[in-house]
């Protein structure tokens, strides 16, 4: 093992990857890669999501967020701090002028191990919503049933996806206002039929970290909007409400993602999770009402 493997803050490019051999030297760069894998292997230790030896199936869709995964798991796994085998996969959905050449070429160049899996579900998803619909819901649990079944199929005991700290907020925030629940994305969740983990390592990651990490990597970005479908008006709006939010009073993102992981079940009004019946309205001595 290279004598800096266990240095997480490592900075030098010739004992790394090779998809960082050419990454820009500046201390601005140097900065912000330290941050996303800090924060990926903070989300990794905190959600416990390594079991030493298993293999990951990485999703790669071709944007700026699961680039990033990719590159920053390497970046974990190449320094002794990721004890698990990854498989970078890539579903063509046969969207119409998808650029076919552009992962396997990346892929290829960077000696990654990968997957590319065909299945025409554009076709179905045109057929199934109705003109004027956005297609990302039904596309996207058509994806993640596919990738499940390669994940069988290739030995992986999870599926890993690019979600990051915006993701989690905005669908929050889409289930509080939309749903009337309070309910986000886990970082860590087990699929339905109990033989596949989901894990989202960049659930800590700032999106407009990883939008900048994309860059300065020059990753061969493919757009998310080949099939002339866009993201649903509502994921829109709290995005922009997030930003104005952040904008307003920096810092509230981080807040905000912290107080997910801070609950207090008796101050919510869910009687499944506190047994709200069970109080007999004693109060301990010393105590003020106004505080409990």
């Amino acid at each position: 093992m290279n004598v800096h493997a266990a240095d997480p803050d490592m900075d030098d490019s010739a004992a790394c990857h090779p998809m960082f051999s050419a990454v820009p030297s500046t201390v601005a760069f140097n900065k912000l890669r330290k941050r996303l894998v800090r924060q990926t292997r903070q989300a990794i230790e905190e959600f416990a999501m390594v079991r030493s030896g298993e293999r990951w199936l990485v999703a790669l869709s071709g944007g700026k967020d699961s680039y990033g995964l990719l590159a920053l798991l390497l970046d974990l796994k190449w320094r002794g701090l990721l004890p698990v085998d990854l498989l970078a996969c890539n579903l063509d959905q046969g969207q119409p002028n998808f650029p076919k050449h552009i992962l396997p070429e990346f892929l290829t160049r960077h000696g990654i191990p990968h997957r590319i899996e065909y299945r025409d579900t554009y076709s179905v998803v045109t057929e199934k919503v109705p003109e004027g619909n956005t297609y990302c819901a039904l596309c996207s649990r058509l994806r993640r049933g596919n990738l499940y079944r390669v994940a069988r199929e290739e030995g992986c005991a999870a599926l890993v996806l690019g979600h990051h700290r915006e993701d989690i907020l905005e669908t929050f925030f889409m289930n509080l206002f939309h749903g009337g629940r309070l309910a986000g994305m886990p970082p860590k969740l087990l699929n339905d039929e109990g033989d596949v983990m989901v894990l989202r390592p960049l659930s800590l990651c700032a999106e407009a970290d990883l939008a900048r990490f994309a860059e300065a990597m020059e990753f061969p970005i493919i757009p998310c909007d080949l099939c002339g479908s866009q993201e649903g008006l509502q994921r829109n709006m709290m995005k922009a409400m997030l930003d104005d939010m952040e904008r307003a009073m920096p810092g509230r993102k981080d807040t905000m993602i912290r107080a997910l992981g801070n609950v207090r079940p008796s101050h919510l009004l869910d009687r499944r999770l506190f047994d709200f019946a069970a109080l007999d309205g004693a109060i301990a001595p010393g105590i003020s009402p106004d505080a409990v």
